[in-house]
This record gives C-alpha cells, sequence and structure tokens, in this order.
C-alpha cells in the first residue's frame, strides 16, 4: 500500500492538498462508522489531508461521522463541504439563495462540529437564483470566517469565470476550485472546464474516476449487476448515467491495457487522472477499506504515453465512451425551446 501520497498547489491558492481526497458520500450509509475510521485512519496515515463531504450525503450522517473522526486533527486537514442540492421540501430549501446558503452553512457547521470549513462548494448550479446572488453571500460567508474559501462542482466553465469575474469586480478573491467529474469513459472536462480552469489559476478536483464502479472491472456485458454493487442497489445517478452497455464494452479494452501493465484497472483508472498536470486532486469515494486500498495503490503507478496513447484511441480526448452522451441531471440549455 502506498505510505505517502503527494500533495499539490491547489489552483493559485496558498493551499496544498493531497493528490487523493478522501471522498465520504457513503459514510452512514453503506459505510458504518467503524468502517469509516478504518478508512479515514489509513487514508491519514497515507498522507491524506483533504476531505469531501457534503450536506446531503445520506441525510447529513456523513458529515457528522466526518465531524466525529476529525474533531482532534482538524488543524492538519483541509475540510471541504457543499450545499445547493435539495435537504428538505419546499423551493426555498435548495439552490444558491443568500437565504438558503446561510442557513446550509450554519446547519453543516453544526453537524461537524465546527466554526469554519475550509473550502464551501456550490453542488450545482440555480438557474433561478442571479449569480451576482450568489457570489455575494459566498464573500460575505468568507469575510465572515465561515468558509475560508469556496469553489463550484458540476458547473459549466462560463459559469465558473463568469462566477470569478463577478467576485473580482467586487473585490472577492473568487473561487478557487473546480469540482468535475472526470474519468476515461467521459472526458468532456478537457473541451472547456480544464483548460478555462487552468488558465484563471483555478484548481481542478476530480470526482468518480472509476466512472461510479464501472472501471473497476465488477461489471459484465449480458450478465446481471454484481449483488453489492450500485447498480443493483437501482441506484438512480448510477442508471442514468454511467451503467451503458458501451461503457461496459470499452471498460473491458481498457482493463485489458491494465491488465497488460499488471495494475488493477481501479488502480489504472484513477492514476490515468492523477497524470494530467492540470488535476490537483482526485476524490476517492471508497465504500470499503479494500476499495480506499485500491485508490491509495494508484498514487505510486506512472501513466506512460504508450498508456495514453491507447486510451486516446479507445475513448479520443473530449469524448465519451456513450455515443452522444449527456447527462440528463445537466441539460443542454442552448437548445430552441420549442425542439
Amino acid at each position: 500500500m502506498c505510505s505517502d501520497i503527494p500533495h499539490s498547489r491547489l489552483g493559485k491558492s496558498g493551499l496544498f492538498v493531497s493528490k487523493i481526497a478522501l471522498g465520504t458520500m457513503t459514510f452512514g450509509a453503506r459505510t458504518d462508522p467503524k468502517e469509516a475510521e478504518r478508512i479515514f485512519s489509513e487514508a491519514t496515515d497515507a498522507g491524506v489531508n483533504f476531505i469531501d463531504t457534503a450536506n446531503t450525503y445520506t441525510q447529513g450522517e456523513s458529515e457528522k461521522i466526518v465531524g466525529n473522526l476529525i474533531k482532534n486533527s482538524h488543524h492538519d486537514l483541509i475540510l471541504a463541504t457543499k450545499l445547493g442540492n435539495p435537504n428538505g421540501s419546499g423551493r426555498n430549501r435548495r439552490g444558491l439563495s443568500r437565504r438558503w446558503m446561510v442557513s446550509e452553512v450554519e446547519a453543516s457547521l453544526k453537524r461537524l462540529g465546527m466554526d469554519h470549513v475550509d473550502i464551501l462548494y456550490l453542488h450545482k448550479e440555480d438557474h433561478e437564483t442571479p449569480l451576482e446572488e450568489t457570489a455575494r453571500a459566498l464573500e460575505d460567508l468568507r469575510r465572515a470566517g465561515k468558509i475560508r474559501y469556496y469553489g463550484a462542482s458540476n458547473f459549466k466553465a462560463w459559469r465558473i469565470i463568469n462566477l470569478l469575474n463577478i467576485s473580482n469586480s467586487e473585490g472577492g478573491d473568487g473561487p478557487i476550485v473546480s469540482q468535475p467529474l472526470y474519468h476515461m469513459l467521459n472526458r468532456t472536462a478537457e473541451i472547456e472546464q480544464i483548460p478555462a480552469c487552468a488558465r484563471n489559476g483555478i484548481g481542478i478536483v476530480t470526482y468518480s474516476p472509476t466512472a461510479r464502479g464501472i472501471l473497476t472491472g465488477k461489471y459484465k456485458v449480458n450478465e446481471a449487476a454484481p449483488k453489492d454493487s450500485r447498480a443493483a442497489a437501482k441506484d438512480k445517478r448510477m442508471l442514468e448515467t454511467e451503467f451503458h452497455p458501451a461503457n461496459i464494452e470499452t471498460a473491458e479494452k481498457i482493463r485489458n491495457i491494465a491488465d497488460n501493465r499488471g495494475i488493477d484497472i481501479a488502480e489504472f483508472s484513477t492514476a490515468w487522472v492523477l497524470s494530467n498536470p492540470n488535476v490537483s486532486s482526485v476524490i476517492a469515494g471508497p465504500r470499503t477499506i479494500e476499495q480506499w486500498r485500491a485508490y491509495s495503490n494508484s498514487a505510486r503507478h506512472e501513466i506512460s504515453l504508450e498508456d495514453i496513447e491507447k486510451i486516446n484511441a479507445i475513448v479520443p480526448p473530449g469524448t465519451t465512451a456513450i455515443p452522444n452522451y449527456i447527462d440528463p441531471a445537466y441539460p443542454v440549455e442552448g437548445i430552441n425551446p420549442l425542439g
């Protein structure tokens, strides 16, 4: 197992974060507190200093578990949480309005047992709230000491830069990080997201390097999903995104490349994301200690030019393995409304 995960600077900020961040989406659900503690202990022993959670992960249980885990070492860790997704009924209990953001930050801090978080992500775009309102609320939270920095997750590139420009025009620092989906089966972040952020000094922290489990080799074409998998559990996001025959078939081709290198496909997939020099960190979201160890091992693997060329031949830069793929959670905006 890797014993020293390297660190990198997060964009143009003064923060240095581990190249692998510990994602805690399953903590409190499929990962019980005892297993979460084992994962956390091994991760921090291996050099991880970057912890990622969200206000809606397992209805807030993830933040509670994380808060308990870091209570004696939070000064040595970089803690990130998120807000924006629905968290209760009613139109005002979601989105990026000033009212909801202030309310949710306070609720997150209470669950975490903290007086501040290092990074607050906007979890999803809110097209009903003016971005100016959101930007000002972020800067108010920063000046109040509730957050140290902020970023955006699942935002289009132009909105990230718009957020940066609005903040800068009012004397703010703007976002320091973007968190996009990025893996070998979906490389669309390479088109605008990654270059836009790189040019403007915004760090890139990617999630789902194993394509929600497709790039672990557990799924087979024309075979039932394994009983302990997200697909077998009928996970909505899994079924409407990565769980597709084209992805499973492509993953088999990638597995052959990894096998020829003598590397586990999950480790190879994470190492491939880490090999992009624009990526500051990759979020590993292990459900078990065994999954964590695979993520940890990925930091020691070198991706060669030959590996990159082989992957490019299977899934060309900027494209997806699924033909004409659009995530239904983020529909195309610039279309004829009657079309």
